[in-house]
């Protein structure tokens, strides 16, 4: 039986007496997928994000999340900090969780090899590459929660090689790890490469969005055929034309 995860219920939300970026917004999040969310840049999509990690509490309706210990959040700039090591940056929220030093770098040095980060646990980010910053961010959320990670347009600032670099390497990732993943995109195509549903929010505040669920067939289907890129681009097709739509009302 598939497990929900996060469930938001009704949920609305504004800062001081400002308008309602979030209003009765519902839905729910299931264990083990992976959810995209498209939006326009200004929405309220980081609002949403700060609900999940309750930085924010909403003034109506309920939040729900079964995810074990603290939520791992990943945003567009890696955030490493310079003067620290990679093996330091990684074992950071094990240092917070409680863990000591050593303790801690042990156990983030063992998640290195499956990472494909072997031979920089020594080095500082800027002798890193951005697609390999990118997979110790990454790294970092990930041993800061069990569960659930939210990802705010991680790959948005890579040329499109190592973007496309990086799509096969997160999906191997979530294969060997199977946590959930809430992914903030503008990239439709990235959404339907990597994603079960898609979340599409055409207004602001936040409130009634169109899902679109991906055929299964082309979930997280690196290697594809001519039949799988035409329902790819069909999807693409038709999730555009809603997009422009919404924006010219």
């Amino acid at each position: 039986m598939v497990k929900e995860l996060l469930t938001f219920e009704e949920v609305s939300f504004a800062y001081s007496s400002s308008s309602p970026v979030i209003e009765r917004l519902s839905f729910t999040v299931f264990e083990n997928e992976i959810v995209a969310i498209l939006a326009k840049s200004g929405s309220g999509k980081s609002t949403l994000f700060r609900l999940i990690t309750r930085l924010e509490s909403p003034d109506q309706g309920t939040i729900v999340c079964h995810a074990q210990g603290k939520i791992g959040y990943m945003p567009q700039q890696d955030l490493l900090l310079p003067w620290l090591t990679i093996l330091e940056n990684v074992s950071l929220p094990l240092e917070i969780q409680g863990k000591d030093k050593k303790e801690a770098k042990i156990i983030a040095a063992s998640f290195f090899n499956r990472f494909g980060l072997v031979g920089t646990e020594s080095l500082y980010p800027d002798a890193l590459s951005g697609g390999m910053r990118q997979r110790a961010a990454f790294l970092r959320a990930t041993l800061t929660s069990e569960t659930l990670l939210l990802l705010d347009e991680p790959f948005a600032s890579l040329d499109s090689l190592t973007k496309t670099s990086m799509h096969h390497w997160l999906v191997s990732m979530w294969e060997k790890e199977k946590r959930t993943l809430l992914l903030v995109t503008h990239d439709i195509e990235e959404a339907l490469l990597l994603s079960d549903r898609l979340f599409i929010f055409t207004n602001q505040p936040l409130h009634g969005f169109t899902e679109v669920q991906v055929p299964p067939d082309l979930r997280r289907k690196m290697e594809t055929t001519e039949k799988m890129e035409q329902q790819r681009s069909s999807l693409k097709k038709d999730i555009r034309a809603l997009l422009i739509e919404e924006s010219l009302r």
